[in-house]
This record gives structure tokens, sequence and C-alpha cells, in this order.
């Protein structure tokens, strides 16, 4: 979507207004994320049709709520606004405690299953095409095994399909979720294909997700949610047991030599 298609000229009575009534509504409805960057101010009174000091007025009431931040060279940014979902400080104490981090599973099995039903209830011609896009970039970069591309189209997938939820809360709260996910806190994807083999079955498993819902299935798109949570679950529990029974292999080895 261009920035011509996204702002709307506003109603003259009520200027000011209605430009923070018009930014303030995309923002709730997850349009405009926080790191978005608004066009210049030039071209933002003339998509809506507003005089710049009345620009100004409003962009200085949004700023002032804590909604917008303006930045020397970068512009005007949206703020961060759902901060994170773990401290720095509890992201290491999951780190360092394997049992936690199911937990944080469990959170999202419940989540995407509920954004994978409402999106195939809800989703709009426009929210297909951009699940579909977000499928052929997962097939392509699995088949041209290009891993940082495959680790940013799983998160573009489930970001699309929980926009396509259309569920404001949902929305917020898994943006923060997936920024874990984004900076490889909890998710290793090298990990998963240790075990997976090819990653043939990750890839499956988001596309059955994105076939259910385009298909308007809500129960499919459920169950294939919670199937491919559920797979990433048992890779890491097989991961861990395998990691335990290596450890003990070594020590058994290590005492075996000390007797030689």
């Amino acid at each position: 979507m261009t920035s011509e298609q996204l702002f709307e000229p506003v109603d003259h009575d009520s200027v000011a207004d209605s430009v923070v009534a018009q930014i303030e509504d995309m923002l709730v409805a997850g349009i405009l994320k926080e790191g978005t960057r608004l066009p210049s101010e030039r071209n933002l009174s003339e998509l809506m049709d507003v005089s710049r000091p009345k620009l100004r007025e409003a962009l200085k009431r949004l700023e002032e709520a804590g909604l917008i931040v303006t930045r020397h060279g970068e512009g005007t940014i949206v703020a961060p606004l759902t901060g994170q979902a773990m401290s720095p400080a509890l992201i290491d104490l999951y780190a360092r405690h394997p049992g936690a981090f199911f937990d944080y599973l469990e959170y999202r099995r419940t989540q995407e299953a509920f954004a994978a039903r409402l999106a195939a209830e809800r989703a709009t011609p426009t929210d297909r095409d951009l699940i579909r896009a977000c499928m052929d970039r997962l097939r392509q970069t699995w088949i041209d095994a290009d891993d940082q591309g495959s680790r940013e189209a799983d998160i573009a997938f489930h970001s699309a399909v929980v926009d396509a939820s259309h569920n404001r809360t949902l929305i917020h709260m898994m943006g923060s979720i997936f920024q874990l996910t984004r900076q490889g806190v909890f998710y290793n994807r090298h990990f998963l294909h240790s075990i997976d083999g090819s990653g043939d079955v990750l890839v499956e498993q988001h596309l059955a997700i994105g076939e259910a819902i385009l298909a308007g299935d809500p129960a499919a798109a459920e169950a294939a949610a919670v199937a491919h949570i559920d797979f990433v679950e048992q890779s890491f529990r097989k991961g861990l047991e395998r990691h335990e029974r290596e450890t003990v292999a070594r020590k058994r080895s290590l005492l075996m030599k000390g007797k030689d």
C-alpha cells in the first residue's frame, strides 16, 4: 500500500482533530506500527489536503501523547507502543531455564491458533494476497536454501496471519512476541533444521496454515497452527533429551579414560 492510498483528505471543519483521529485510528488498527516512518510534512499535508500549520499542530499533539517521535535526519516515526514483552533480565533468565521456554510456546500455541481461526473467518482479499505472497516467499527461500531469508519469511508469514485476524489487541501483543522471535531469543531455526532434516516439515506446516486461511476454513487453520507449535515443542524436547544423553555419554567416556 502506498502513502497515497494510506492517508485521506480530512474534513476542514476540524482539521487538526481529524488528522489526529485518522492517525490514531491507524495506530489502533495496527496499520501504522512502531518504527514506521510517516511521509514528509509536505507530502503528508498534500495527501491529507490540510495546511502545514494545521498538520504541525496535529503532529505536535500526537507527539505530546507519546504516539510519534520526531528525530533529526529521520523524520517523524511511530513511537514504541507495546514495549518489550520481556525485560533483558527476564530473557536471560529464560535462556538459563529451558523449562520456561515451553511456557512461551504454550502462549504462542494458544494465541496463534486463535489468530489463524480469526484470519480464516475475517481475511480480506488484500489480506489473502499478502498471505499468498508470504507463502511464495517461504517456498522460494526454502528452494534457495536461504536460511536468513527463510527466517524473515517465517516471521513475515506469522505477522500476516495475525494482521488478518483484525483483532487489534492480538496484533499489538503478538507484534511484541514476534520481536523476540526476530531477535532469535527463543526460536533457533538452525536447531529445528537439525531435527527436521531439510526444513521440509516447517515449510509444509506454514503452507498448511496459509492454505486453510485462504480456503476460509477456521477449524483447519486453527488445527494447522497448533500442529506447527506442537512440532516446534516436540523438536526442542528431543533436542534437550539428545543433549542430555550426549552429556552423560561424554562424562562416562571421560571417567573410563581416567581408569586407563
